[in-house]
């Protein structure tokens, strides 16, 4: 899990100029990079590298962010997610948490109450017992578990640039349960 320490490249997508600044001011005096869009288009080009933290407006100007954080999902590793919004429904929420949102706040808000969800991204693990109860009998056990063990491989991999040895110590297991892994997923 990584910490607030481990956030190096924070992406902004707001198109409220105001509240873009206030946000990339807070967060330039603690982060080392910061970078901002305005569209959601904008911000695909600022994907590679791509970000520890997508701080994401879901009504921009050139339409829904849903797309911007449906390509987040083949990024690797996968940013941490915060949506934010003035007036998201009920069945986008639903589609934000598809998407791998761990926090949403609605606008407005303070300058505080993003720095807690930033802190509870960075921090906390996210809630898989719904998700797990709502694919018992929809998904073999077994097949959900070789997901769940190529998602959490796949981004240990991602935090730790490749190196097998980071992503082994990511996942609490050793180097070659991780290389293990990674034959058994090539079928090599």
């Amino acid at each position: 899990m990584p910490t607030l320490r481990d956030l190096r490249r924070i992406l902004i997508v707001e198109d409220h100029a105001p509240l873009r600044a206030a946000l990339a001011g807070m967060l330039r005096a603690e982060f080392d990079t910061v970078v901002e869009a305005s569209t959601w288009h904008g911000a695909l080009a600022l994907l590679d590298p791509p970000p520890d933290l997508l701080i994401c407006d879901i009504w921009l100007p050139d339409g829904s962010a849903l797309k911007l954080l449906q390509k987040t999902l083949d990024l690797s590793p996968e940013p941490l997610k915060i949506a934010m919004s003035g007036n998201a429904s009920a069945s986008e929420a639903f589609l934000l948490g598809q998407l791998g949102v761990s926090e949403y706040l609605a606008k407005p808000f303070q300058l505080d109450d993003m720095r807690g969800a930033i802190r509870r991204v960075a921090t906390e693990s996210p809630p898989v017992d719904p998700l797990l109860r709502a694919s018992v009998g929809k998904v073999p056990m077994r097949e959900l578990q070789e997901r769940v063990r190529s998602v959490m491989v796949d981004q240990a991999l991602g935090l730790s640039s490749g190196s097998r040895s980071g992503a082994a110590r990511l996942l609490n297991v050793s180097r070659q349960a991780v290389q293990q892994m990674i034959r058994s997923r090539s079928g090599a």
